[in-house]
């Protein structure tokens, strides 16, 4: 559970860590020791250091009951430790302290998702939208929603505004093309896929969704060509129940993978 979660907050969904904090009113030096302790906090929570950075958190927490970014940034590190409805709470407390900040929205929805919430996800989402219509993060959140939902139509349109409005959101691109690949636009699904490889070659799922497209297409060998590619990038790519646990991808072009990887087996 908790590597299923790692691997959805840091590859397909978006978490914000907020880095600005609020500061205690007690004197210069509890000011200077509160911040060094939420800097600290910050770093072990970057660098992957979870347990650690949960004590962390709720010493600034019981330092400071006030300060709703350190309540967002604990709820992130609740989520990835497999706690999301621990999360859920401690965003609704940044949410309550700071009604007109983003982030815990953006938080909340996911540990919503990761819940199968998907119309409170949803709601978080729009939250955002209604006041930024051109939010990257949140069109491209969003259009997790509407794809776990099976409304393939709509993510693909979502992730497409959310391409358009962060011009280097690779992850969004790729998902309009997978989104692309579910409904059958195959054509233009491989065009996005071999554009995306040629700016982005390093950039591994591109390059498995073209390998299984280009089965599916009956292109075997340029298939194989870039499956080489792929397991030389991550060679996780061949662990089928790592595959199943932490890809989000639509049905068709998993089920296609999955078909692919064992023929190559």
């Amino acid at each position: 559970m908790k590597t299923f979660l790692l691997k959805l907050v840091s590859s397909v969904l978006l978490i914000s860590w907020c880095s600005c904090f609020l500061l205690l009113p007690n004197g210069v030096n509890a000011l200077d020791s509160y911040q060094l302790i939420f800097e600290r906090a910050l770093e072990e929570s970057r660098a992957g250091d979870f347990v650690k950075a949960l004590e962390t958190w709720d010493q600034l927490i019981n330092l400071n009951p006030d300060n709703a970014l350190a309540f967002s940034n604990r709820g992130n590190v609740r989520l990835i430790l497999g706690d999301a409805q621990g999360d859920i709470l401690d965003q609704q407390k940044a949410i309550d302290l700071l009604p007109n900040e983003f982030d815990p929205y953006f938080n909340k929805g996911i540990a919503e998702e990761v819940l199968g919430n998907f119309d409170e996800a949803a709601k978080d989402y729009n939250w955002i939208l209604d006041r930024d219509s051109d939010n990257a993060r949140a069109l491209y959140n969003l259009g997790w929603v509407k794809g776990s939902q099976g409304d393939w139509v709509q993510a693909e349109a979502l992730f497409e505004k959310a391409s358009m409005s962060q011009s280097d959101f690779v992850r969004a691109r790729f998902s309009k093309a997978l989104a692309k690949y579910q409904l059958k636009k195959f054509d233009q699904a491989e065009n996005e896929f071999r554009s995306i490889i040629r700016k982005y070659p390093m950039f591994v799922d591109s390059r498995a969704a073209l390998s299984a497209l280009l089965w599916r297409e009956g292109s075997f060998g340029e298939a194989e060509s870039n499956w080489i590619a792929v397991v030389g990038l991550n060679n996780r790519y061949l662990e089928k129940d790592w595959l199943l646990d932490s890809l989000r991808w639509p049905s068709i072009p998993l089920k296609d993978l999955l078909t692919f990887i064992d023929l190559e087996k």
